[in-house]
This record gives C-alpha cells, sequence and structure tokens, in this order.
C-alpha cells in the first residue's frame, strides 16, 4: 500500500512540474513576442516582405480566416509596408494548394503579380519562417495571421535571427477557436524547443531573393 501511495504521488509530483513547464513556456513565448505585434496604423513600412500565413482552402476559395489574413495582408501592402508579399502555405499535394489560391485572391485586387512570391513548402510556422530567411532571403519582415497564431509566428522568426513584427488580423470570430487556442499552447512549446535546436525544414532549394520577381515562384 505504502509503495502504491509513493508511485501515486510521484506521479502527480510529474503532471504538475509538466503543466508548470508547458503553460510557463506558453507565457515565456507569449511575453517574448508581445512588443512586436503592431497594429496596422503604426506598423510603419520598409520591410522586405510582408507574410502572410496560409491555412485551409476550399478548391481556390480561402476560409473565412485566410481571407481575413489576406485582406490585411494587401491592406498592408496598399499603404506601403512592404513592396512584395510572401504567401506561405501547404502545397505539398497536386490536389491542395493554399499558395495559389491566396496568390489568385491578391492579384485579383489589384496586387501585381511580380509582386506576390509563392512558399509552396511552408508546411508549418517554424517552416515558413526558416524559408523566409534562406530561400527568400528576406531580413525584416511583417507577419500576418490571427493573434493567437502571432505570437508564435514571431517567436519563431526572431529566434532564427529575423527582425520581425507582426500584425493581426482578428475582424469576426471563428467557429472551433476555443479549440485552436488549447493547440497552440502545446505549438508554443514544440517551437520553443524547435528554435533550440533549429532543425532545417522539409524542403530547402535554390534563394529565390524577395526583391526580385514573385513570379519565378509560379507553377502554374
Amino acid at each position: 500500500m505504502k509503495t502504491i501511495k509513493r508511485l501515486f504521488a510521484a506521479a502527480v509530483a510529474f503532471a504538475l512540474i509538466c503543466c508548470v513547464a508547458v503553460f510557463g513556456i506558453d507565457f515565456y513565448v507569449r511575453q517574448k513576442a508581445k512588443p512586436y505585434i503592431l497594429t496596422p496604423e503604426n506598423a510603419g513600412v520598409g520591410y522586405d516582405c510582408i507574410l502572410v500565413l496560409g491555412c485551409r482552402v476550399n478548391g481556390e476559395t480561402p476560409s473565412h480566416m485566410l481571407e481575413d489574413r489576406l485582406l490585411q495582408g494587401i491592406e498592408l501592402y496598399d499603404i506601403g509596408a512592404s513592396e512584395k508579399l510572401i504567401m506561405s502555405g501547404d502545397h505539398g499535394k497536386t490536389n491542395y494548394d493554399e499558395v495559389n489560391a491566396m496568390k489568385k485572391f491578391a492579384v485579383e485586387r489589384g496586387v501585381p503579380s511580380d509582386a506576390v512570391f509563392m512558399d509552396h513548402a511552408g508546411f508549418s510556422t517554424y517552416e515558413s519562417m526558416y524559408r523566409a530567411r534562406d530561400i527568400f532571403q528576406a531580413k525584416k519582415i511583417l507577419i500576418v495571421t490571427q493573434k493567437y497564431h502571432l505570437y508564435r509566428a514571431v517567436y519563431d522568426a526572431r529566434a532564427l535571427g529575423l527582425d520581425a513584427y507582426g500584425v493581426a488580423s482578428d475582424p469576426r470570430s471563428y467557429v472551433g477557436q476555443s479549440y485552436r487556442n488549447l493547440r497552440e499552447i502545446l505549438a508554443r512549446n514544440k517551437d520553443f524547443v524547435f528554435s533550440i535546436v533549429k532543425p532545417e525544414p522539409t524542403y530547402l532549394g535554390e534563394p529565390i531573393p524577395v526583391w526580385g520577381s514573385g513570379d519565378l515562384t509560379n507553377d502554374k
């Protein structure tokens, strides 16, 4: 009986330590990123690119979350924050393509095609930041996504040496957001470890500098 009690006490203590570590890292990541999260009005200019992070599409139609990210990115482009946009998302399968849908959305709203780059291998937030640095040769970036996600994106980018800032795109509520908030706690912990270990992304390749033409990333 005493052995069982000791094992139970040890298990409870271990669980508490894990909880403290998980929530402590989550708090640390958010606090480190917070000073670099700006409003559109005070974002300023002079960024190498505006990096719009992808999420779900239905064929060529962006989800509500992605539409809001794109509209915010286009607004920042229109007010002169940067002359270039990078659409970074998942195009790992021929029948699922976030980035062409994102570029099409921007071009249809007046952004020149050669100003819009596509990162076809932005399979995760961390990989999008790594590729922005190594493939697109960016140094100072302005990231656009929803605020719950923006903390991790800015943290990842700055951990990789980018001069990174972010603008949140949250003009409406989204179904399932409570679940995303919980999942993001674990994702921040994962990327905290990645920021220390710095694994290479799934794909690298030849540089495509963001000061060139975005049409070099076209695949259609």
